[in-house]
């Protein structure tokens, strides 16, 4: 079951408001029972997919239900110190990278 996002798009948290870009995504909740319950308060679906995300304009990583995010549409870039270990080059709103393509 792919994700509606893929790796290198930009998004936006619906409930937060920052924005990130894809650097992973699970087919289905991969991380604890414990951190489900502590942090994933709203209780998203674990057996939709799941987002590796890069913060903008953070030092952090953070992982986020499918359910609560939405594309990222400004066209932006994403400033976050990690960006070049991840992608090559920023374009129309999404980043690539040779080992991603």
């Amino acid at each position: 079951m792919p994700g509606e996002y893929t790796i290198g798009q930009t998004i936006r948290h619906t409930k937060f408001g920052y924005r990130g870009v894809v650097i992973g995504v699970d087919e289905k909740f991969q991380g604890t029972d414990q951190w489900y319950n502590v942090v994933a308060r709203s209780r998203p679906p674990k057996d939709r997919p799941w987002y590796h995300v890069l913060v903008h304009q953070a030092l952090h990583r953070t992982y986020v239900a499918e359910r609560h995010l939405e594309l990222d549409v400004s066209g932006d870039p994403i400033v976050h110190p990690e960006i070049d270990d991840f992608f090559d080059s920023f374009q129309a709103g999404s980043y690539s990278d040779s080992l991603w393509n």
